[in-house]
């Protein structure tokens, strides 16, 4: 029997607001600035996101081993190409294509430095 339930995502960043926009035009749902340095993103397929302000937030720099990813989101397209310069114009960049060679995923990194995958379907 689990003793608890994932009640959220959290991710520090220098900007909740603008960051938790970012994934709302990325994933859908509504954002919710809670105050004190604290925004979720509500009503979006899946767990709640949540963004905390961490004003030294040292974003990870994918791959070096000396600032890891800490972690990572793997986001659910229809076709990568379809959204590849959508998500591009939102503010984020990309890390790794593969180099051009068919993959069912790309990395690319959110306006705040997290590296997240779109994954094809």
């Amino acid at each position: 029997m689990a003793i608890a339930t994932l009640g959220a995502v959290v991710l520090d960043c220098p900007d909740p607001l603008a960051l938790a926009g970012f994934y709302a035009e990325l994933l859908g749902g509504k954002v919710v600035d809670e105050g004190d340095g604290w925004v979720e993103l509500v009503g979006a397929e899946g767990p709640v996101l949540a963004f905390q302000e961490a004003p030294d937030h040292v974003p990870p720099r994918w791959p070096e081993p000396g600032a890891p990813q800490q972690f990572h989101l793997d986001l659910r397209v229809p076709v990568i190409d379809e959204v590849h310069e959508r998500v591009l114009a939102l503010g984020a960049r990309l890390l790794d294509d593969n180099g051009g060679k068919p993959r069912s995923w790309r990395i690319y990194a959110d306006p705040a430095g997290h590296p997240f995958c779109l994954c094809g379907r």
